[in-house]
């Protein structure tokens, strides 16, 4: 079992940053794929970037390209999603979100994923 806690979310202004951190429980941290999706109004929950269990390997949604990094700490068993250049279309509850299958190739696919944290807010304002 794993439980997620992010933190991080908030108000910022377009063209603004933040940082969003997951910090997962549990043993097998490190085995895991990790990702960030986010669900706006009325939208479908989307992956914004995901990361496999050991860090070589990433994916980051078209839309999210050159504007965010994620990346993750085992020892730590933390994930983090720096995002720059923020515009109001980001605006969104953030989710992070865990695979215990141990994917090398981290996965984008919603249904991929096992444990849920419970979301935090981000609002960008123009």
């Amino acid at each position: 079992q794993v439980q997620l806690v992010e933190s991080g979310g908030g108000l910022v202004q377009a063209g603004g940053s933040l940082r969003l951190s997951c910090a997962a429980s549990g043993r097998t941290f490190s085995s895991y794929a990790m990702a960030w999706f986010r669900q706006a109004p009325g939208k479908e929950r989307e992956c914004v970037a995901a990361i496999g269990w050991s860090g070589d390997n990433t994916y980051y949604a078209d839309s999210m390209k050159g504007r965010v990094t994620i990346s993750r700490d085992n020892a730590k068993k933390t994930v983090s999603l720096q995002m720059n250049s923020l515009k109001p279309e980001d605006t969104a509850v953030y989710y992070c979100a865990a695979d215990s299958r141990g994917r090398y190739y981290p996965s984008a696919i919603r249904e991929h994923y096992d444990y849920w944290g419970q979301g935090t807010q981000v609002t960008v304002s123009s």
